[in-house]
């Protein structure tokens, strides 16, 4: 028999292994994600945040045009972009609280898709798997925009309301760039380049 440890250690790596099959990511999904959260941790003056300054603005946002859903941590709204536009929102958010903040970065991307997830570290108080309805993957440990409590600050991921989560869901894809970002930084960077 073989002992616990050695079981979730082959449970993980098992997952590693789904996660890097999911139709459209590949290994090139995982590595993107991988990617991302290394860039975000060197902030503005990381290669791709110099990248995204560089190029125009979403009007109405602080997201570059190449970003297809925009989050600004400032004012917890959210907008879907389509070919450098506003195609959907903003729609009021919750982000990570204290301890738990949502990564911040230019590049991040969709990984995975799951309509009906249920969270593996948070419990109901009946002690079934919390719902993270309509959830939408794009950050190195599980970071995802999913329907939930605005009321209550998220542990990183993005919660939006039930009808904003299902527009999510339905208009991002695997390999969508994602941005989530303070638009005063945001700014600060963009009047610095001028």
């Amino acid at each position: 028999m073989t002992d616990p440890i050695s079981r979730r250690a082959a449970g993980m790596v098992a997952g590693l292994v789904v996660l890097a099959g999911v139709a459209g990511a590949g290994v090139a999904g995982a590595t993107a994600a991988s990617e991302t959260s290394s860039g975000a941790t060197e902030g503005e003056n990381s290669q791709v945040a110099r990248q995204a300054h560089a190029e125009a603005q979403v009007p109405g946002t602080p997201c570059s045009v190449s970003a297809r859903a925009c989050v600004d941590l400032d004012s917890q709204r959210a907008w879907l972009v389509t070919d450098g536009a506003v195609s959907y929102g903003p729609v009021p958010v919750a982000s990570g609280g204290a301890g738990q903040e949502t990564p911040v970065g230019h590049s991040f991307r969709v990984y995975r898709k799951a309509a009906d997830h249920r969270s593996g570290e948070f419990e109901t108080p009946d002690g079934e798997p919390a719902p993270m309805p309509w959830s939408v993957f794009f950050a190195d440990g599980g970071v995802a925009f999913h329907g939930g409590d605005r009321d209550r600050a998220s542990a990183g991921c993005v919660k939006l309301d039930p009808e904003p989560a299902e527009e999510f869901f339905a208009g991002l894809r695997v390999g969508d760039t994602v941005q989530v970002l303070s638009a005063a930084t945001e700014r600060e960077h963009r009047a610095a380049l001028s």
